[in-house]
């Protein structure tokens, strides 16, 4: 019998291929038994790099998410985010906006990082629907309307343990340990059973940052609350909304030497005085029918102007201009409620009216109707803050009792806020970094990107300056118009030979021609008259006393 490492078998006789076969086999289940392998299958060609591709294993299929393995509760969310690509935050179904809103980007984070869990009930999911999340919203803002404090309501998803009933048995029979779930806080015990502890503020998901790394850049969670009182609703909970209306002084660009544009602060502050208190803003307001609001007195705690800070900008008289805001604080508003008035106080600052005019809008006997006369522009009103109260400053009457520094009346917020760059929901997955774990700095930090945002606007700034230094310092001045000998009745400036123009908080003014008083304008009809023609033409029966907007910020 050969004996080389490649035995030539046809010299072996039956019995050494009897023998062979059997050693082969011996040797075989060692290897088996030893290494745990698979039997040798038969032998096939090595296969291309694309073939042994093919033959990976596939990755296992996500499992689906159960909601009912995971706890929610109830939280509040503060927001800002920057109107000018939002056609505005209310979501409306069946109803196609040539832009997204900022509610409709809002419920896509929260359903995307899956910590919501709506009622479709047979609808589609990719439509918005808030039904089964316990959601309330503050304010509406309406397209190109920014807002530095929103506040939503919502039950969310939570990560602490959910743990089922437990029974022990016991020496001599059955000794029950129930773990109980409260819902909304802590674990309770029944029993002596013992848990391990659970922080619902330093252990919870990190709601700040895994929202705003979905969220678009110009909206971005500020805070959320994680105790919210048990009947809380972000919108009649809230019991005073502040919006801000940033303009500068002069309004727009004119010719060297000229005040034309420039807006009278002190006229303007007297005129806003006079807005404070209860009174109907029937004329300060556009009526929207199918609400069929019957009330329109609202309540303003604070009117008035204030100096923003000084800022560098280029005019045609490369005079800097002085940066304003009209801050109003009230209960609540009607719809369009402040850019009206914002329009008023623009046609006072620029001496077309008189303060006067607010007395005469607010006598709804004198002024059943709202005269014809166009709002402020959108995009420089800010919904600034929303106020959510306790008990005790809800009973100070009339708003008397709480006063801030500046003795401005005002409530105090008494939501426990859990802010950005504090110490609640940091991110178990990111490594700790000192002063950047909360959200705040660092890497898709909330101040790195709005650094972005803000470095690329100021950029934009800086160019717009300089062209306008190159432009106004070509060739010689332009010769001046005679300045005006005195002023209009209503004390409006005037240039012979041009029209009129209005400033209405956008980048250009409105060229009107001849300026035309507001009380000697044509009137639209009163809101009675507009609700019943509604009310006919839908079949439906007018309301004879109803505040349809509630509590609610209709701005």
């Amino acid at each position: 019998m050969a004996t080389s490492a490649h035995p030539d078998y046809t010299t072996y006789t039956h019995a050494d291929l009897l023998n062979r076969v059997t050693d082969l086999e011996a040797q075989l289940r060692r290897l088996h038994q030893n290494n745990s392998i698979l039997p040798i299958l038969p032998s096939q060609p090595p296969k291309s790099p694309p073939e042994r591709q093919k033959q990976h294993k596939r990755k296992k299929e996500p499992k689906p998410f159960d909601p009912s393995r995971h706890h929610t509760r109830p939280i509040a969310l503060k927001f800002a985010y920057l109107g000018g690509n939002y056609n505005g935050f209310e979501h409306h179904a069946n109803n196609p906006t040539p832009l997204p809103t900022v509610e409709e980007a809002l419920w896509r984070a929260l359903r995307k990082t899956l910590l919501i869990f709506p009622d479709f009930a047979g609808r589609g999911e990719e439509e918005v629907c808030w039904e089964g999340c316990e959601y309330s919203k503050c304010g509406r803002t309406d397209r190109g309307v920014s807002a530095f404090g929103q506040v939503v309501g919502v039950r969310a998803r939570s990560c602490r343990p959910k743990v089922k009933a437990e029974v022990e048995e016991g020496g001599d029979g059955l000794e029950g340990r129930r773990t109980v779930d409260d819902g909304d806080g802590a674990l309770s015990h029944d029993g002596d059973a013992t848990e391990a502890p659970w922080d619902p503020i330093h252990d919870e998901i990190p709601y700040i940052q895994v929202l705003n790394r979905v969220l678009p850049p110009d909206i971005r969670i500020l805070a959320w609350c994680p105790h919210p009182p048990l009947d809380f609703s972000a919108r009649f909970s809230c019991k005073e909304r502040r919006y801000r209306y940033f303009f500068t002084n002069p309004a727009y660009a004119s010719a060297p030497g000229s005040d034309e544009g420039r807006l009278e602060i002190r006229r303007m502050e007297l005129a806003a005085k006079k807005l404070e208190g209860l009174h109907d803003f029937r004329n300060m307001c556009k009526v929207d029918a199918s609400k069929q609001i019957t009330n329109f007195e609202r309540r303003i705690f604070h009117a008035g102007i204030h100096r923003h800070g000084p800022e560098r900008c280029a005019t045609g008289s490369r005079v800097e201009p002085e940066l304003y805001y009209f801050e109003v604080r009230g209960s609540a508003f009607l719809w369009h409620q402040v850019r009206h008035m914002v329009a008023i106080l623009f046609l006072v600052g620029q001496g077309y009216e008189q303060p006067e005019i607010v007395d005469h809008l607010l006598d709804v006997e004198r002024c059943p109707g709202k005269p014809v006369y166009e709002m402020a522009d959108d995009r420089p009103l800010v919904l600034w803050e929303c106020i959510f109260p306790d008990a005790a400053q809800l009973s100070a009457q009339d708003h008397d009792g709480a006063h801030g520094d500046d003795g401005i009346a005002r409530y105090v917020d008494t939501l426990q806020w859990i802010q950005a760059g504090e110490s609640g929901g940091r991110d178990p997955s990111k490594s700790v970094i000192a002063g950047t774990d909360y959200g705040k700095y660092g890497p898709n930090g909330i101040v790195d990107s709005l650094w972005a945002l803000w470095q690329k606007r100021k950029i934009d700034e800086v160019l717009a300056d300089s062209l306008m230094n190159v432009v106004t310092q070509m060739g010689a001045a332009s010769p001046m118009h005679p300045a005006p000998t005195g002023e209009k009745p209503s004390g409006a400036h005037e240039v012979s030979g041009c029209s009129d123009r209005l400033f209405d908080g956008s980048e250009r003014p409105r060229t009107v021609g001849k300026y035309v008083q507001v009380m000697q304008r044509d009137m639209n009809d009163a809101p009675d008259v507009v609700n019943a023609r509604y009310a006919v033409r839908k079949g439906l029966i007018p309301r004879c006393n109803g505040d349809a907007l509630g509590g609610d910020a209709g701005e």
